[in-house]
């Protein structure tokens, strides 16, 4: 995407294959109210698995993300907070980082699952992340979330964080 290079936003190798995901051929155009929840505030106080964490996300009225709003939420959130330490590999879900629930492109646990953005030593990123069905998410990983339309009018939420 030029946008992210205009940006200069950095990707991984899983980012620029994610990118040429046919979901990106012909996106569809709309707009979405993105929250924000921490696996904690989905309910799991020790972490869960991302299938449970999805599960209960849906269970409190929100939706997956479209695989293609990654890139689209790197570019809003260039004001993102660094991380506090550097590290971008370590099998675990990295600090600082928001991951964007979306349905995983492939059952391939070699595929990347989809996105999610960081800020390290002042640079943008829009990583791709893989982990196979057991993995735990901590409890305190941030994830991003779609408020549908019907749960927009009643709510006050502006912005990211708790809606």
């Amino acid at each position: 995407m030029q946008l992210l290079h205009s940006a200069n936003v950095l990707l991984n190798v899983h980012a620029e294959t994610l990118l040429a995901h046919p979901a990106f051929d012909a996106p569809e155009s709309r707009s979405l109210r993105i929250v924000e929840r921490t696996v904690e505030e989905l309910g799991f106080e020790r972490g869960a698995t991302w299938s449970r964490v999805f599960a209960a996300a849906k269970n409190q009225g929100l939706e997956l993300c479209p695989l293609v709003t990654g890139p689209y939420l790197r570019l809003a959130m260039m004001e993102q907070a660094d991380a506090p330490d550097s590290v971008l590999s370590a099998g675990r879900a990295p600090t600082g980082a928001i991951h964007v629930a979306s349905e995983p492109p492939s059952g391939d646990v070699e595929y990347p699952k989809g996105f999610y953005i960081r800020v390290v030593g002042g640079r943008a990123w829009l990583r791709g992340y893989r982990c196979d069905d057991t993995y735990e998410w901590p409890p305190e990983q941030r994830l991003a979330f779609v408020l549908p339309a019907a749960r927009q009018s009643a709510s006050s939420f502006s912005g990211h964080g708790k809606g």
